[in-house]
């Protein structure tokens, strides 16, 4: 139940960094929390985070360095790197809609800011849903609705985030200009290679 609830977790942070720029509170989250910021070890350490005041940070680095990663320079949905024409799918046709209606959940496109619902960050915090219902399953002893959902994170991971997001955070840890984007696209990466790792382990018991 703990593992659910980490992972649950790590996939709840990577969905908010990657979806839009940070607020003041949720910079300070980070920087107070020492079990986030060891995965974090580059931004850590960088002497701006020190010595500049958050407000500063946030304005003169780490949003631009978002705006850039995420609005400029790459493109963070599914369909540019899965179809051939490289066009992103914002309608009923888009590849994630089918399995986000299946498990009841919604894109705030308001709150995201993102122009299709297979954006990183929405991506991301799907998997988040489903570990966070996998929790509650394990809390209520249902073990076979917990295999069940095991199940779609493995299919969805395979089926959409692990198919192109390397691509992508590859490209955003070579592109970023401050520690933190570079950590975040580090950690996002190994953190799906490792859980697919893990839930396939998981369904074999």
């Amino acid at each position: 139940m703990q593992q659910t609830q980490a992972r649950a977790n790590i996939y709840a942070l990577l969905s908010r960094i990657l979806l839009q720029e940070l607020d003041l509170k949720t910079l300070q989250i980070i920087k107070n929390d020492e079990n986030i910021m060891e995965f974090f070890p580059t931004f850590k350490e960088w002497n701006a985070m020190k010595e500049t005041s958050d407000v500063v940070l946030l304005e003169e680095h780490i949003n631009p360095d978002f705006v850039n990663l995420s609005l400029l320079h790459l493109i963070p949905y599914e369909t540019f790197y899965t179809r051939e024409d490289q066009k992103i799918e914002t309608g009923g046709a888009n590849p994630v809609t089918d399995m986000y209606s299946a498990y009841d959940f919604m894109v705030d496109y308001e709150i995201s800011r993102t122009i299709s619902a297979d954006h990183i960050g929405v991506e991301y915090e799907f998997m988040h849903h489903l570990a966070q219902a996998e929790l509650k399953a394990l809390q209520e002893g249902d073990v076979n609705a917990v295999k069940e959902l095991q199940g779609i994170q493995k299919e969805f991971l395979n089926k959409h985030l692990l198919n192109w997001a390397p691509m992508y955070l590859i490209n955003m840890k070579y592109e970023a200009r401050t520690p933190l984007y570079y950590d975040v696209a580090d950690m996002a990466l190994e953190f799906i290679l490792s859980d697919n790792e893990y839930l396939v382990k998981e369904l074999l018991v």
